[in-house]
């Protein structure tokens, strides 16, 4: 006959070890789920910044394309303007020529000798003679000339027009990739609003008290500017302290950060190129303990960003997409060198 057992009973040990591990799991469980928000906020900030400095990368070769393709226009309107000239020359010379050929032509069916005796006026034939003989050398080496001109002229013309056209390929890569970047910008701009009222309006006011303390608090310490032009483009910019920052702006309301840069130094009576890249070469290079305020200054690799050096390690610019022109310490971002005009 079988035996029946009753099943062993797991022990108390045992099933206080079970507990404690369930426990725990569901205690790690919480904890991620809390945790996995805070960690998202985070990226997303942090991919928010980076598409700002991409946004920022794209508009300074962007203006650089722009403003090579404004040189290129005046100089293939120059060309053409040349050609059409050259060409009106060469028309009118053609004309004469072809008044002298006929008439040539008319009279070299008689020998010279003979018209010379036929002539009613002899010295009047030979001087007519002589300046038919001379005119034609002259216009034969003008239409040579033109010629030649013209040559060179539609040759320019081709080149312009080829470097034309390659940077409005540019120029459309460019604004498609400016595009690209709009629309990672605001796929984290969905992100972002997928915080809590409470949660973004805690971000904006981190971002504010940090434009305050550096607009407000900031100590630029007792350097002085190296020249009256450092010291009035300095002067000029910080009236535009608060002036957001807009893709292409040249000012006077709104820049990009070699527009900031630009701009001031055209108030104080100095014409610098477009583009950071550009500014960098539009002076004497310098490190960074000669910099005095008002000398230009170059961050990251490609120098795709550039301020104005405020004084005791501060810079003012214009820094980013969704941020104002501010003061700025100098060891948030990687300096390259710096520039005195």
């Amino acid at each position: 006959m079988a035996s029946h057992r009753r099943p062993k009973q797991p022990s108390r040990t045992r099933v206080t070890v079970l507990t404690a591990t369930a426990a725990a799991a569901v205690a790690l469980t919480s904890q991620a789920a809390q945790a996995a928000p805070k960690q998202d906020k985070k990226d997303v900030k942090e991919q928010v910044d980076k598409l700002y400095e991409e946004a920022e990368q794209a508009t300074e070769k962007y203006n650089g394309a722009k403003e090579k393709q404004k040189k290129l226009e005046k100089q293939v309107g120059d060309l053409q303007d040349k050609v059409a000239r050259g060409q009106e020359e060469l028309n009118k010379l053609r004309d004469g020529l072809g008044s002298m050929a006929t008439a040539q032509y008319r009279s070299g069916g008689i020998d010279p000798s003979v018209q010379l005796l036929l002539s009613s006026d002899p010295d009047t034939y030979l001087d007519k003679a002589s300046t038919l003989s001379q005119l034609s050398g002259k216009q034969a080496e003008s239409l040579r000339k033109i010629g030649d001109r013209q040559r060179a002229l539609k040759q320019q013309r081709e080149e312009a027009s080829t470097k034309l056209t390659d940077l409005a390929d540019t120029r459309k890569a460019l604004g498609e990739k400016k595009s690209q970047i709009q629309g990672k910008l605001s796929k984290a701009q969905k992100l972002l609003n997928t915080l809590t009222a409470k949660e973004r309006a805690a971000l904006a006011a981190k971002e504010q008290e940090r434009a305050n303390r550096s607009n407000e608090r900031v100590n630029l310490g007792d350097d002085v500017p190296d020249s009256q032009r450092a010291a009035a483009a300095l002067a000029a910019a910080k009236t535009k302290i608060g002036s957001p920052y807009v893709w292409g702006a040249t000012g006077p309301s709104s820049f990009d950060c070699s527009g900031l840069t630009g701009w001031a130094y055209q108030q104080a009576g100095v014409q610098l190129p477009r583009i950071s890249q550009d500014q960098a070469n539009a002076g004497t290079r310098i490190g960074r303990g000669e910099l005095k305020p008002g000398d230009l200054v170059l961050f990251y690799g490609d120098m795709h960003h550039i301020g104005l050096y405020a004084g005791n390690g501060q810079v003012l610019h214009a820094p980013k997409p969704g941020a104002n022109v501010r003061y700025e310490s100098m060891d948030n971002m990687p300096f390259q060198f710096g520039v005195r005009i």
